[in-house]
């Protein structure tokens, strides 16, 4: 399409002047993502045609959640002509970081685990891999958050309009999911059934390009979107109400399950992911059923795509006719999963009857399945207990993360501490059942999203002293070790970072009208809300900083600002009543004449993956502070570190990995151990009214809490008061607040050592390139998924 800046401009004019109407920003950007569009497609058929003539084993990526970001610049980045397109606009008179603005953010995905999906995404694409990733349209996304008096507010996101048009619908795939119903067996078929009387949804597939690195690569993103079907499968009576069940299943990420209308709307979206990605993985092949195993490979992303077991089984039995030996053996060949959580709450469970009413041939198989596993259970000596944790069915509730384990050949965790605890502890009846399955699979993340996109300014200095190999081989970064005390080096570092605070300054004042301080320390906190992140013991933190501040008069600490970003979940109570606290305890603090000056706190409203972009590359420091054994992995640190930010966190996912590759000097490291803290859940040895009552900070801490005072009126804080007052603070907030504080003014000591503090900065990202999702993805290749690359460069 254009190959220099010249062909760039000639072209984008000549499209400018077709315009009938004013040009706007909207317009501009329009004429530009269309032309990539164009650029990508040639790659894009030729990827495909690929995979149909070379029948190469390919990979599909499971996931409830993609958080992809915006994508014009990443698929320029992608296609190496960010810089010649950047210029070509320039000299136009347009600004692509402008343009890059008008792009909606997609509304995919919530946290880590959407992020981690659109990471593998661009990794198997660019390292030249057929993997793709299946996932729903949502058109309301998760949602818009809005503070209101410190309150989140939530909204619908609208991000699906035809200016931004990267995906293509592809009605000719489109296939039939169906709900309710009666089984009827077939005469004579032990195993095969059919459906009759079921309530029809149409899934129409979404495509959009994946464009890898160098952009010869273009794999596919298939978003499925809920229809009516055609009018022969709609029930005779009352389609509007029909209708509005069936678009409600692609509306929304992760509806409201706190009620019976909302689990089954969140099942409804499982089953439809499932059975729509196999049916057309199954449709569209041209080899036999039997050889599936060598020619796909199916990775389920956490528990919500798990229902994919029993369908893929219903598909052999009921459409292809194969008997259940031979169906599971495929299915259990196929399927493989990766485990993100410890947590009980969110290990899914669905109730039998529940799951029975909505997919009631599913349910039978998946009885059958549960039967069969405790058949082969009960022919080994084991306790009740060990048999009750290998059960997938037990009193009425069907475990989907059991069910996982039983129908994959593979098993994974997501850091080394996570895994040894499933193996340990959480799965481990299913660990010594299945030894051969369990295996680690350390999160990574796309550095050239991370780095070398959100941090240009960076990735022109590392390139400047160590070459530019590091873009293809992230692990070469190492060669920067050379330079962590080189003061020319150092010192331009600094020059970079003090350019991203600015940045991220002026962005802030424009968008949310906040003043900052660029020179202050920049402390970040940016993810999902939850009580186990411990966001509130952050706040407690700074709060103890105020009272000391207004007691102390010779206490007067570096500046600090203090920011937070993310969502809490719409029905997750707590977690909201901590984002009100932060917003009123930083309302009180940055209108303090004395207290300002040392102390800032800021909301960032609405955190998504475009404002992540332009908060990692400004931070001082990282704050990884989720209760020891709580976080899976994380993927949060391994972008800061990439950018030079500084962990101050606990022993806990791949924070342990992050001080492996950088040694103890180099982070900030406090608090209980996972093993500590799993002999306190143990031996209910801990309690927290006794640090209230012994410690005189914290006492009077909570004193000002449950008055009312930090968060104007007990009616804010009744959910956090119960969490660690009634439930004796199950993520250990007060057990850790003061070693973390102290490892606050450790870090405030090291931070006035300028040299010392970005020779810190230095080594953390020369060490990070370990911290790729390239990495993680060539991994699950070699171990798990027997991909070839499709080109050779």
């Amino acid at each position: 399409m254009f190959y220099s800046k010249e062909e760039f401009k000639e072209n984008f004019s000549m499209r400018l002047e077709q315009q009938e109407q004013p040009v706007t920003l909207q317009t501009a950007y329009s004429i530009l993502a269309g032309m990539v569009r164009e650029f990508v497609k040639r790659d894009w058929n030729e990827t495909n045609h690929f995979y149909q003539n070379e029948q190469r084993k390919q990979l599909y990526y499971f996931s409830i959640e993609f958080l992809i970001g915006r994508m014009l610049g990443q698929n320029l980045m992608n296609l190496t002509i960010y810089e010649l397109v950047n210029e070509g606009l320039g000299e136009l008179g347009y600004d692509l970081a402008e343009l890059e603005e008008q792009e909606p953010e997609p509304g995919l995905g919530n946290g880590g685990l959407g992020r981690l999906a659109a990471c593998f995404m661009d990794s198997l694409a660019s390292l030249q891999m057929p993997g793709h990733g299946c996932g729903i349209r949502y058109r309301g996304g998760l949602f818009s958050q809005v503070l209101k008096d410190g309150f989140q507010t939530e909204h619908p996101t609208d991000w699906i309009n035809d200016s931004a048009g990267w995906d293509i619908r592809r009605e000719d795939l489109a296939t039939y999911i169906p709900f309710f119903g009666e089984v009827q067996p077939e005469h004579g078929q032990r195993f095969k059934a059919s459906l009759t009387n079921a309530e029809w949804v149409k899934a129409v597939p979404y495509d959009m390009p994946i464009v890898g690195a160098y952009g010869k690569t273009v794999n596919t993103l298939r978003l499925w979107q809920a229809e009516l079907p055609e009018q022969h499968l709609l029930p005779k009576a009352d389609v509007e109400t029909y209708k509005q069940h069936v678009v409600a299943i692609s509306d929304r990420l992760y509806p409201d399950d706190s009620t019976e209308e909302g689990k089954i709307l969140r099942l409804k979206q499982q089953y439809f992911l499932c059975s729509a990605s196999l049916q057309t993985i199954l449709k569209n092949r041209d080899f036999p059923v039997s050889a599936l195993p060598k020619h796909v490979a199916i990775q389920i992303n956490d528990t919500h795509p798990a229902l994919a077991i029993p369908e893929l089984m219903r598909l052999l039995l009921d459409g292809e006719g194969l008997s259940w030996e031979e169906a599971w053996g495929i299915t259990t060949h196929t399927i493989s999963y990766t485990n993100h959580t410890i947590l009980e709450e969110a290990m899914e469970k669905w109730d039998s009857s529940m799951l029975e009413q909505l997919l009631p041939r599913i349910y039978m198989i998946i009885q059958e399945i549960d039967r069969r596993f405790k058949e082969k259970c009960h022919q080994e000596n084991l306790d009740s207990e060990a048999k009750k944790k290998l059960s997938i069915i037990e009193d009425g509730i069907v475990k989907m993360a059991t069910l996982a384990v039983v129908g994959s050949y593979k098993v994974n965790g997501v850091a080394k501490l996570h895994t040894e605890i499933l193996k340990m502890r959480e799965m481990k009846e299913l660990n010594e059942h299945f030894p051969h399955k369990f295996h680690n699979k350390t999160n990574g993340i796309t550095h050239r999203r991370w780095l070398m996109k959100a941090n240009p300014e960076l990735s022109s200095l590392i390139t400047s002293v160590i070459g530019n190999e590091w873009t293809k081989d992230p692990v070469k970064l190492h060669q920067l070790n050379e330079f962590v005390q080189d003061p020319v080096f150092l010192g331009d570092f600094k020059s970079v970072k003090q350019q991203k605070k600015n940045q991220l300054t002026e962005y802030l004042e424009k968008n949310q009208t906040i003043k900052i301080d660029p020179e202050s320390i920049f402390d970040m906190h940016i993810k999902r809300f939850h009580g186990y992140k411990r966001q509130l013991m952050n706040i407690f933190h700074i709060q103890m900083l105020y009272n000391r501040i207004k007691e102390d008069s010779a206490y007067r600490p570096y500046p600090r600002t203090f920011f937070f970003g993310g969502k809490a979940a719409k029905s997750y109570r707590f977690a909201k009543q901590v984002i009100k606290l932060i917003n009123t305890v930083a309302e009180k603090i940055n209108n303090d004449p004395v207290a300002s000056k040392h102390l800032h706190i800021v909301f960032v409203e609405d955190y998504n993956v475009s404002r992540a972009e332009k908060m990692f590359p400004a931070a001082d420091i990282s704050e990884q502070i989720s209760t020891a054994s709580k976080e899976a992995s994380g993927t949060g640190n391994m972008k800061f570190m990439m950018n030079g930010a500084i962990t101050l966190g606990t022993f806990d996912g791949a924070n342990i990995e992050i001080v492996e590759q950088i040694g103890d000097d180099n982070a900030f490291i406090f608090g209980v151990t996972a093993q500590q803290v799993m002999q306190f859940e143990e031996e209910k040895t801990y309690h927290a009214r006794e640090i209230i009552e012994k410690d005189r900070e914290i006492g009077q801490l909570i004193s000002e809490l449950l008055s009312g005072k930090l968060s104007k009126g007990l009616e804010n804080i009744d959910f956090i008061r119960s969490q660690i007052i009634d439930e004796n603070d199950p993520y250990f907030v007060l057990k850790d607040l003061q070693h973390y504080a102290r490892t606050h003014n450790r870090v405030l000591a090291v931070y006035e050592d300028t040299l010392a503090w970005q020779e810190m900065s230095a080594v953390n990202i020369a060490q990070s390139g370990i911290f790729s999702s390239d990495r993680t993805i060539q991994q699950y290749s070699d171990e798990v998924w027997d991909l070839e690359k499709i080109y050779s460069r």
